[in-house]
């Protein structure tokens, strides 16, 4: 699950005048009803789940100074699955939804092929035109076979691995990116080097988080994951989902994991106790990185390549629901954020990888001081290259959740791996029906 998603200061092209006149003109009128507050202002609500950095950096606030008239209002649930599970209830009865509703990538086919009458199709309002914005896949992901566009895209996430220099140095391991980037080039190489830093690990340090984010990572080194190319599920026999998951049990056997349930309180604690010494990390898990571990983090963490080759975990994107109050100017809104620009910023600030063509290109030269001055245009930029274009399927998120929660019982039950996986295998088939 994606989740939380993590300045640059780049000019932007228009004045604010300039820009408030091309953004209204760039929108179709629609034909559903929009209602404003008196003097012609509207408040915008937007209901997100983890964090997607628009107020960290500053975007919101950036927006309504350059459009007077308008107040942002954003709600915002930690764990994608409560946001999901509500979100559908309210899909369902038609009422308490935003304006803007987040969807994360692992939902997006359920919206085109399940959903698609709850969202609002945005080529009404001239979305058709954004096209070449985006790379391929992110927006192909979100248009129906009938080519309605029901989101724009935000980021993407691109991999890499998030380290603790100083948790490595106290060890007696290498720090350098380069050097354990050779090291761990596997990922036998890196459960080798885990089982030598638990020889000489701190006290209460594991050498990463949780085997469920280990799962997570290797299987978005996939192409095919839960579904082929024609729709059909494959996830009990496909040999890339059963290798991920034997990695992670050999991770749980080996005594390498914090047990710790991602998103938890716990595990939030832990990014400042120094529960951890790495931690795969998609792009967006930076701002994350940052919000739990704060100032006193700053400089320790460092960034390297992946064990094992790219591959992308998480993303989302904007969707307007049907029921909406202000579709027009929620457009508007997504629009302007989803724009290069912006999506650069968000890099900068953040670290969410963006999904626009042209804002790549803006940060190839990006850095991070908090993370040791790492190179992440390069590194993410590189492995966003390298990705696989991933098969997405109806219920990839909720199959992805049944094979985490039965990992964690292995790792913090002792739950063999044959029981977990057959665990597993039925509560994929309860949730998907």
């Amino acid at each position: 699950m994606p989740i939380a998603r993590a300045a640059r200061r780049a000019t932007l092209r228009f004045s604010a005048a300039a820009l408030a006149g091309a953004l209204l003109a760039a929108c179709g009128s629609g034909d559903a009803p929009d209602s404003s507050g008196p003097g012609g202002k509207v408040t915008l609500t937007v209901d997100l789940f983890g964090s997607f950095g628009y107020q960290e950096a500053g975007l919101y606030e950036e927006y309504q100074r350059l459009n007077p008239g308008v107040t942002i209002k954003q709600s915002d649930t930690e764990d994608e699955a409560d946001y999901w599970k509500s979100l559908q209830t309210r899909l369902a009865g038609g009422g308490g939804l935003a304006d803007v509703q987040g969807v994360e990538v692992g939902r997006i086919a359920s919206v085109t092929q399940r959903q698609s009458d709850r969202f609002q199709d945005l080529k009404e309002f001239g979305a058709d035109r954004l096209k070449d914005r985006f790379a391929r896949a992110k927006w192909s992901a979100a248009v129906t076979g009938d080519g309605r566009i029901l989101g724009l895209g935000t980021d993407v996430g691109p991999e890499a691995m998030c380290y603790r220099t100083d948790l490595l140095a106290r060890a007696g391991l290498p720090t350098g990116r380069a050097e354990l980037a050779r090291r761990w080039s596997t990922w036998e190489g890196y459960l080798e080097l885990g089982r030598e830093y638990q020889r000489k690990a701190p006290a209460r340090s594991a050498w990463l988080d949780s085997v469920g984010s280990l799962y997570s990572i290797m299987i978005g080194q996939e192409k095919e994951r839960y579904y082929n190319a024609s729709g059909e599920l494959i996830h009990e026999r496909n040999p890339a989902v059963r290798r991920a998951w034997d990695t992670a049990v050999e991770a749980a056997d080996a005594g390498l994991s914090a047990k710790l349930d991602q998103w938890s309180p716990q595990w939030n604690q832990a990014f400042s106790a120094g529960s951890f010494a790495t931690i795969p990390c998609p792009a967006w898990m930076l701002g994350y990185v940052k919000g739990q571990a704060g100032e006193a983090g700053r400089g320790k963490w460092d960034i390297a390549k992946l064990p094992g080759g790219a591959g992308n975990w998480g993303g989302s994107y904007l969707s307007i629901p049907r029921a909406a109050r202000h579709k027009k100017e929620a457009y508007r809104l997504i629009e302007w954020l989803t724009a290069p620009e912006q999506q650069a910023k968000l890099f900068r600030k953040q670290g969410n990888f963006p999904s626009s063509t042209g804002a790549i290109a803006k940060v190839a030269d990006a850095r991070d001081p908090y993370f040791s001055d790492a190179p992440i245009g390069r590194i993410f930029g590189d492995a966003a290259k390298e990705s696989p274009v991933q098969v997405l399927g109806v219920h990839d998120q909720n199959i992805a959740q049944q094979l985490t929660n039965a990992l964690s019982e292995v790792e913090r039950r002792g739950t063999s791996s044959d029981e977990a996986w057959e665990k597993a295998k039925k509560g994929v088939a309860r949730v998907i029906g």
